[in-house]
């Protein structure tokens, strides 16, 4: 049977929350809030497709990536092509220059795609942080290769299991948009408490006999 195409970005939220990657992939939640429109507004120059020169290097806008090997697919913000033949993907996020893993992994899952596409090797890519207007270079390295192939396979099992997990509440869930929907601090309660505070909602018939 052939597994379906999962979207790039969703990997970004797998490694940043299982959970939130779940309630978006498998049962269909959106939400938005401050940081969510904060990113769309990063990226708005970087979603018109189109390419310019600046200094000898080609910026591709927008291009769609794939990868039948990995069954992903989506679209890198800018490819930075240079006199040379080297290839760069290039990832906007909003923000100051800050390390997240979640990041990288994704940004060398668009690696991945192109090294599939193009037939080679991209050895490096960057992260440009909006906030503090600088660029952060990131390295694929075997370890942050293997972390990302491990994680797609992690996020198609995930999708074959059609239940998202449960939550594990951390101080970073109040940031995220799915924050109401998910109620991080019920769900990550053990199994007994969830479900005496289910049974709190259920509707029983009176007993009417004296």
């Amino acid at each position: 049977m052939e597994r379906e195409t999962l979207p790039l970005s969703l990997l970004n939220d797998y490694l940043y929350c299982p959970r939130r990657a779940g309630l978006k992939m498998i049962e269909g939640w959106r939400a938005a809030n401050e940081h969510t429109v904060r990113g769309d507004i990063v990226h708005e120059h970087a979603d018109l497709p189109g390419y310019e020169v600046a200094k000898d290097v080609t910026l591709l806008r927008a291009l769609p990536v794939f990868s039948d090997r990995l069954g992903l697919s989506g679209k890198c913000d800018v490819i930075e092509r240079h006199a040379d033949g080297t290839v760069l993907p290039v990832e906007y996020k909003r923000g100051k220059r800050r390390q997240f893993e979640n990041d990288d992994a994704q940004l060398c899952a668009q690696a991945l795609c192109l090294e599939e596409m193009f037939d080679i090797a991209i050895p490096r890519g960057a992260v440009f942080h909006a906030e503090s207007k600088r660029r952060r270079d990131v390295m694929f390295t075997p370890e942050l290769r293997s972390l990302t192939e491990q994680s797609v396979g992690e996020l198609h099992r995930l999708l074959d299991a059609e239940q998202a997990p449960l939550a594990q509440f951390k101080p970073a869930c109040e940031e995220c948009s799915l924050f109401k929907i998910c109620l991080p601090r019920v769900t990550s309660q053990p199994t007994s408490l969830r479900r005496a505070t289910a049974q709190l909602f259920e509707t029983r018939p009176r007993n009417l006999d004296p």
